[in-house]
Formats: C-alpha cells, sequence, structure tokens
C-alpha cells in the first residue's frame, strides 16, 4: 500500500495510506487511511492543484453530495477489490 505524507501548513506532517484512487470528469480523488492494516478512519481528498504545481495540493471533501458521489465510486471500486468500506 503506498503511503504518502501530507504537510498542513503549521501543523505536523501527516501519514496516510492509499486505499484507492479515481478520476470523476477532471479531478482526481484518493480514498486515504491512517493505519495500513485493521480499522483507521478513512478520508476522500481531491487534488486541487493546479497544472504544472510541483506538489500536489489535496483537499478534504466535505460537501455532502460530492462525497456521496465520490463514496459510491470508491465503493464499486473497492468491492472489486474485496476491501469494505463502512
Amino acid at each position: 500500500m503506498e503511503k504518502i505524507t501530507f504537510r498542513p501548513e503549521g501543523e505536523e506532517p501527516v501519514d496516510f495510506f492509499v486505499l484507492e484512487q479515481t478520476m470523476i470528469g477532471a479531478k482526481s480523488y484518493i480514498l486515504v487511511t491512517d493505519v495500513e492494516d485493521g480499522d483507521g478512519e478513512a478520508l476522500i481528498l481531491r487534488d486541487d492543484s493546479e497544472k504544472g504545481d510541483e506538489e500536489a495540493n489535496y483537499t478534504i471533501v466535505e460537501d455532502d453530495k460530492e462525497l456521496e458521489a465520490v463514496a459510491v465510486v470508491f465503493r464499486k471500486l473497492l468491492e472489486e477489490d474485496d476491501i469494505g468500506l463502512d
């Protein structure tokens, strides 16, 4: 499982493990968790980077409609990989 480190401004770096990624429209989304194995907190992040940015700029998806739409896609992808999301 790929591990990525987020460096929020003014905060300590946080490691997440990427469970899945997908593109919807022109936006890239990743599903991450805070633990490699077992039950952990999962977040859906949207890549808000501009073309030409050296580093990705991910934002936590908080809008209920967007979150549910992306979660449906991730549920289907995870079912194919036999990983539960609930």
